[in-house]
């Protein structure tokens, strides 16, 4: 215990903070996601197929608000951003324990999407801001873990709560985040650094609007990344969006089984996530992305198969097990891409596409579901193949471009040293 304590004590503390609710945010859509669907189509009544467009209202606010403020923490900073999406985002689920029917809670969900549009990129870009680039993949692979272990106990806790009634894990999940932007505002100092305006161009220092603040509209190499980002990420969705409701038809799980289920999910990727990225280490973007592309097919192929309790476990394994592979690498590879004063703007950039995720993927995944139990698992096969390839290849030029940067502004720093022994 002294050696782990020693070994985390000269880390930056924004960055340790910084994991801190990550695991708050992972607890929050933990206890939330795998029973959201269970309480709208028991307590709600909402039809299955109308389940997926509540998911939608959420991403939908995230989606309205992306463009708008996605960029904020470049301007007014990363604390106060962090304090104000964290609080409105815990205040935002603790609020569905009140509301009843189905505009009031598309409402609630559209106003928390737009509070939590700028949660996840902050928080990486405040890793970031105090991180050394060549450490960003392990810290980002530790954001994962963080957020893992939030995933772990958040189903736990649902599971327990599910038991007296569905709607009381959205207490838990917002009483979560409100407690973690309590103490962002009581011990995270600000990561961003004084001098960042002077390492703009002139003619970008005063460049404002809706492009400022969507980079991906300049950025030839930043869309094509988040295209595959895209795709792939839907269909990863659609497992954890529909088997909720195919197990519950085919008698399978209860909703507290299907709480225990992704949160054994998620402690695979808390033991492995770490031991993982060490031997990614070694391989090409291509080479992850395509072994994560076959286990997520592996996964349709087994769903497709059998709802059996088996197939359910050896599926969220090797969809844990995907994730596990690309998932430090697209915000390493959007950080790669970002200019130091653009990061913030750059990340809100990426998380567009996990939003697109968050409401194409329910919503195409439960539709598909309601007009056959297996078509999701059919449909998902060639969408996983060809977004994991594509996705290698954008990965792996976005970190050639790191590498020349890189290189030019070395090169550049020794041209400017003077030349002592001419003199």
């Amino acid at each position: 215990m002294i050696a782990f304590s020693s070994s985390w004590r000269g880390r930056p503390r924004p960055a340790l903070l910084g994991l801190l609710l990550f695991f708050c945010a992972g607890f929050a859509d933990g206890a939330l996601m795998p029973f959201f669907p269970l309480w709208a189509s028991s307590e709600a009544g909402i039809p299955i197929g109308a389940i997926g467009l509540l998911f939608g209202c959420y991403a939908g606010g995230e989606l309205i608000a992306a463009p708008l403020i996605g960029g904020v923490a470049d301007r007014v900073g990363r604390r106060p951003v962090l304090i104000f999406s964290s609080l409105g985002v815990g205040c935002g689920f603790a609020a569905l324990f009140f509301v009843h029917g189905v505009a009031a809670t598309a409402i609630v969900l559209i106003l928390t999407g737009m509070c939590e549009s700028v949660l996840h990129p902050t928080i990486l870009t405040a890793i970031a801001d105090v991180t050394e680039p060549s450490a960003h993949p392990r810290w980002f692979g530790m954001a994962r873990v963080s957020s893992s272990a939030g995933q772990i106990v958040g189903p736990a806790c649902g599971a327990l709560l599910a038991l007296l009634s569905l709607s009381a894990v959205f207490l838990a999940a917002g009483g979560t985040l409100i407690l973690g932007g309590v103490v962002m505002l009581a011990a995270l100092d600000e990561t961003i650094r004084d001098g960042r305006a002077g390492d703009q161009d002139d003619d970008e220092e005063e460049e404002e609007g809706l492009s400022a603040l969507l980079p991906v509209f300049r950025d030839g190499g930043l869309a094509r990344l988040l295209l595959w980002v895209v795709l792939f990420e839907i269909s990863g969705n659609w497992i954890e969006a529909v088997i909720p409701l195919y197990a519950q038809d085919a008698g399978t799980l209860s909703p507290s089984g299907v709480g225990t289920l992704f949160a054994y999910a998620a402690a695979l990727t808390v033991g492995l996530q770490m031991l993982v990225s060490r031997f990614a280490e070694a391989l090409s973007a291509l080479w992850l992305t395509a072994g994560a592309g076959l286990s997520t097919i592996a996964a349709f192929v087994l769903l497709a198969a059998s709802p059996a309790m088996l197939s359910l476990i050896a599926a969220v394994s090797l969809c844990a097990m995907a994730q596990m592979l690309v998932g430090p690498l697209v915000p390493t590879a959007v950080n790669a891409l970002a200019p130091a004063a653009r990061r913030a703007s750059h990340m809100a950039a990426s998380s567009v596409a996990v939003d697109l995720k968050d409401s194409l993927g329910p919503s195409v995944g439960t539709a598909l579901y309601a007009l056959a139990p297996r078509l999701p698992w059919i449909a998902g096969i060639p969408l996983a193949a060809i977004a994991a390839l594509g996705l290698g290849v954008a990965i792996g030029r976005a970190r050639r471009f790191s590498g020349a940067e890189a290189s030019k502004a070395s090169f550049d720093a020794e041209a400017a040293e003077p030349d002592i022994s001419a003199t």
